[in-house]
C-alpha cells in the first residue's frame, strides 16, 4: 500500500489538534516528525499519524481511570 502525505490542515483535521499543539508534540518527540516536500511544503506520513493515533487509544484505554 503506498503511503499518503497528509498536510497540515489534514493533520488538524485527522487528529483534532492545533498547529502550536502539534509543533509542540513534534519538538518534544511525542509526535511524527513532518517531511520536506519542497522548499516551503511539508507533510505527514499518513500510516505514522494513524499509528500515532491508534497508540494514543490503547494508552486511554489502559490508563486505569473508569468514565462511569
Amino acid at each position: 500500500m503506498p503511503n499518503k502525505i497528509l498536510r497540515l490542515s489534514q493533520v488538524i483535521d485527522y487528529t483534532g489538534m492545533s498547529r502550536s499543539s502539534i509543533y509542540l508534540l513534534m519538538s518534544q518527540g511525542g509526535f511524527p516528525l513532518s517531511i520536506s516536500l519542497g522548499a516551503r511544503a511539508v507533510g505527514w506520513v499518513e500510516s505514522e499519524i494513524q499509528l500515532w493515533i491508534d497508540e494514543r487509544i490503547k494508552q486511554s484505554r489502559n490508563s486505569g481511570v473508569d468514565y462511569e
